[in-house]
């Protein structure tokens, strides 16, 4: 077996379930479930109809480059979301089968590892994630032979992450950073300075930004959406050379089971990238590349859904802002709750919580990693509002009430 397999870690969710051994929760409380960021709000019918009309692709294999109507729907949404003047279809665009598939390859294609550098003397290049973090970054880094490097973020700067404290001896060894915004946990997104500040450092090093933009309709004022790498790019006047940026249907059209996204942005990478997915095998199926071009095709279903978001976070945001230390995110679906005044870890108040009130959330150290003299997870939980609103405001009365009988 491939001997890297032994530096993954536990995925959050396998941690979650070793906490919750051996538990019962108290009688009398229906399950909720904040843990798992899956969206639950009903596929719109027009997507369902658009997979039941596509049925006879089911004889077919699909395209891994996707379908011309796919990247032509794909370039037309992202041109209007970010004012790009123009976007390849044919370059500059590729179907994938989820974001986070994508994000994983992405490293296996970019990264050159040139096998076994150490042998040779060298140090493995560098992989750059934020922290807290998608796991995916970090397997995808130890899989590609590359080196994991948290650069831990600030809540006294919305979480933002200080890239002035990665050493040069670092910087120099980094091929691929990988951003998420808006991000997860935090809901933080990057200010146009942010991505100044990440071009500079890409274009003196060399490195592939990834920039991880699936949560990006999911926001709460319809006028300002979240800023994306390639708008930051048309802004700043530059191209968008050794950057690419991944999207998903899943969270902004509620088809997590479609596994449907893409990522579009530097020509040349694209072009070694479906070199890679060509042998990879995973390309879109032929019926999700056609319930596709509806979804992108329609934003009525879009806002609908944002609406529900906004009215849920409006409600619960301020109920559990009673007991602990929470706000409104920048956007995305998470609150990423400070529990410190409760006297608990986040590990203890999970627990506890899902002892008492069969309420589950997810410790916010299981998203992070030790770096720099501290986990930045420890001592937060990610809650998830993806549920209906009457169980997300249950389940916020559950650990206000919770958090009340811990007061002395």
């Amino acid at each position: 077996m491939n001997p890297l397999l032994k530096k993954l870690q536990p995925y959050p969710f396998e941690k979650l379930r070793a906490l919750f051994k051996g538990i019962e929760p108290r009688a009398g409380f229906t399950p909720i479930s904040f843990g798992i960021g899956e969206p639950k709000h009903p596929t719109p019918v027009l997507i369902r109809d658009a997979v039941v009309n596509a049925l006879d692709g089911l004889a077919s294999y699909p395209p891994t480059l996707g379908s011309e109507p796919l990247r032509e729907a794909i370039a037309t949404w992202a041109k209007a979301r970010y004012g790009l003047a123009s976007l390849d279809a044919a370059t500059e665009v590729l179907p994938v089968s989820g974001s986070r598939e994508a994000l994983f390859a992405l490293a296996q294609a970019v990264i050159d590892s040139r096998s076994t550098p150490e042998l040779a003397g060298a140090k493995p290049p560098i992989v750059l994630c934020p922290n807290p973090f998608y796991q995916i970054y970090e397997g995808a880094a130890l899989l590609a032979g590359a080196e994991p490097y948290f650069v831990n973020s600030d809540p006294a700067r919305n979480f933002a992450c200080d890239y002035s404290a990665v050493p040069d001896d670092i910087w120099a060894r980094t091929q691929l950073l990988y951003v998420c915004s808006p991000g997860n946990p935090t809901g933080a997104v990057l200010t146009l300075d942010n991505w100044r500040e990440l071009f500079a450092l890409s274009d003196k090093h060399g490195f592939v930004i990834a920039s991880d933009e699936c949560y990006s309709e999911i926001y709460f004022d319809e006028a300002h959406p979240p800023l994306g790498g390639l708008e930051a790019a048309r802004l700043l006047n530059r191209g968008f050379e050794r950057l690419v940026m991944l999207s998903s249907l899943s969270k902004r059209s509620n088809v997590p089971g479609m596994r449907s996204g893409f990522v579009a942005g530097d020509a040349a990478i694209l072009k070694q990238f479906l070199l890679y997915r060509t042998y990879h095998g995973a390309a879109l199926s032929t019926l999700f590349q056609r319930a596709s071009i509806a979804a992108w095709q329609d934003e009525a279903h879009v806002r609908d859904n944002r609406a529900k978001y906004v009215k849920k976070f409006e409600t619960v945001t301020p109920m559990l802002a009673d007991v602990l230390d929470v706000r409104l995110p920048d956007a995305a679906f998470y609150l990423w709750a400070n529990v410190s005044r409760t006297g608990l870890s986040d590990t203890e108040f999970a627990a506890r919580l899902y002892a008492d009130y069969n309420v589950t959330v997810l410790p916010g150290s299981y998203l992070a990693r030790p770096a720099h003299g501290t986990n930045p997870g420890e001592g937060f939980v990610r809650i998830a509002l993806v549920a209906g609103t009457e169980e997300c405001v249950e389940g916020a009365r559950r650990i206000v009430e919770f958090c009340r009988t811990l007061k002395p």
